[in-house]
């Protein structure tokens, strides 16, 4: 008992003194000041197997927009839309986009979904390279639709940005944006970007191979021709959906919600309708585009819409 009770003393007269330690010149010089502010930051790459495949999803960056609505639910009024936003824990006078190019390694060739949003804005280089990649081992480059954050960095001063690589697009895509909306903004981009890498490009239809295990399938709509892909490997399946769906609540659990860049806005719901509920259904994995990086989840039905669940660790085991 003894020793218990030196060492009771011990303690309170430790902790007496702990106030006039602090303010000795001693206790100054060992305590760490703040670290410096990093700023809002992610890793710019994730990766899972899909059977035989590895599966990168990369972060060509990620932008703040204001007025949401201006966007998302542009048919429906701003008390549902700030009603289903509140619902979700969303603001209505924010909303974050991200850009996420995909790679995928068959084993034998190394394909890349869309290239980003290049110049200063994007970051592809440096998340391939964080990736473990470098530009010249890309073998298949796969243009889902031309919209300007998907073709950006396919060239660097009309050089090709993957110069080992060849090109595949849909063949309706390509036509549109070379005829009917060449003067557009997507248009132009497409007559700098991409037709001077055309003789490059092999142009596809839904249900075309684009490798071993990867087949095109028609989701048009947001674009006149936009191309989701299935990835197959060993019995498991993954649904790249690019744009179909390019918000995680105002498009999936409202998927009749009208989106600005939508060219049909009737054909882009009946695709995200369409698509949604095979992958449901199937409980196919995704990963979209603008999705919360990683962007890799889960659909399932909820009420005459879906819900978007982000996976967790069910691709890492």
């Amino acid at each position: 008992m003894e020793n218990l009770t030196i060492t009771r003393r011990k303690l309170i007269a430790a902790s007496a003194a702990a106030p006039l330690l602090a303010s000795l010149p001693f206790a100054a010089s060992t305590a760490f000041g703040a670290a410096d502010m990093k700023g809002v930051g992610a890793t710019p790459y994730s990766r899972f197997k899909l059977g035989a495949f590895e599966v990168t999803t990369l972060l060509d960056g990620a932008r703040t927009v204001p007025d949401p609505q201006n966007i998302f639910g542009m048919n429906v009024d701003k008390a549902e839309f700030d009603k289903v936003s509140a619902e979700n824990l969303l603001p209505v006078d924010a909303a974050r986009f991200f850009f996420t190019p995909v790679v995928v390694n068959t084993g034998k060739e190394l394909v890349l979904f869309d290239t980003g949003l290049g110049g200063e804005n994007g970051s592809l280089p440096a998340a391939l390279a964080a990736a473990g990649y470098t530009a010249d081992q890309i073998d298949i480059v796969v243009i889902t639709h031309m919209h300007p954050d998907h073709i950006g960095g396919i060239s660097n001063n009309r050089a090709p940005a993957f110069p080992n690589a060849r090109y595949i697009t849909g063949s309706t895509e390509y036509d549109f944006w070379t005829t009917k909306g060449a003067e557009s903004r997507p248009g132009k981009l497409v007559s700098a970007n991409v037709k001077p890498l055309a003789e490059k490009f092999t142009f596809i239809k839904g249900g075309d191979s684009v490798a071993g295990g990867i087949t095109a399938m028609e989701a048009f709509g947001h674009t006149p021709g936009h191309m989701v892909f299935m990835i197959e490997s060993e019995d498991k399946q993954l649904m790249l959906m690019a744009d179909l769906a390019n918000h995680y609540v105002w498009s999936l659990a409202y998927p009749d919600w009208e989106v600005k860049f939508d060219a049909d806005k009737a054909a882009a719901a009946a695709s995200r309708r369409k698509i949604l509920a095979m992958v449901a259904s199937d409980k196919i994995p995704v990963i979209g585009y603008h999705m919360p990086f990683p962007a890799v989840g889960y659909v399932e039905t909820r009420g005459s819409g879906f819900k978007y669940i982000p996976a967790s660790y069910q691709l890492q085991l």
